[in-house]
């Protein structure tokens, strides 16, 4: 199994012994960048954030420990976010 493969269906920030999704929560998809492929719980998120860009902590992309990964919700889809970049 590789590492793409290996992420798949796995929570951003989930605990690594209870990765996957939970009941009574929103999430979202993230597609391309480092993150590709990981859920994002957006339960707590306002609603107007939820629109909006989410920059979140990742070593895997660009520039590596401490780094950001970029993702905002696609125009005509709520269930997917799309990767933007990657910030220092």
């Amino acid at each position: 199994m590789d590492e793409a493969e290996f992420m798949r269906g796995r929570v951003y920030g989930a605990d690594h012994d209870d990765p996957g999704p939970r009941a009574g929560r929103m999430y979202v998809q993230l597609v391309g960048g480092p993150l590709d492929g990981l859920l994002l719980d957006i339960t707590e998120l306002p609603g107007r954030a939820r629109g909006g860009e989410v920059e979140l902590v990742t070593e895997l992309g660009r520039y590596g420990a401490g780094g950001r990964a970029v993702y905002a919700p696609r125009s005509d889809d709520a269930v997917h976010f799309d990767w933007r970049g990657d910030l220092p």
